[in-house]
């Protein structure tokens, strides 16, 4: 753990890379709550991409394939703070690994915060 109140169980979670390596086969359920802030709003008439967010959680960083788990959320105007949150379970076979992704096409720049959550069980083989 990297500050007080978490909790970080087994080899399988590399702070640096950001990647969970499953240490055997099976199935898991991963979650993540990410804390985001949108650091200045997009002005009026400005063209912009859309005010949706998303989140994945991709194994081997293979977005595009069927092998992610993946949630939409619109972003309210007016608020600079948002919580969105992915879950669901996965097969990853042992070495593979697993990442949170942040699809952006709010229009205005973000921070995903350090208070954000992540976590990876394994369910069974």
């Amino acid at each position: 753990p990297e500050r007080e109140g978490t909790f970080h169980r087994g080899s399988g979670l590399n702070l640096t890379s950001g990647q969970y390596t499953a240490p055997v086969a099976g199935y898991y359920t991963f979650t993540a709550t990410l804390r985001i802030v949108r650091r200045e709003q997009r002005r009026k008439g400005q063209p912009g991409r859309g005010n949706r967010l998303r989140a994945l959680i991709c194994v081997q960083s293979r977005c595009q394939h069927n092998s992610n788990l993946e949630t939409v959320s619109r972003l309210e105007n007016g608020s600079d703070l948002f919580t969105i949150s992915v879950t669901g379970i996965l097969y990853l076979e042992a070495g593979q690994y697993a990442s949170v992704f942040v699809d952006n096409a709010a229009g205005s720049p973000l921070t995903v915060q350090s208070n954000s959550d992540f976590s990876a069980i394994l369910l069974g083989v």
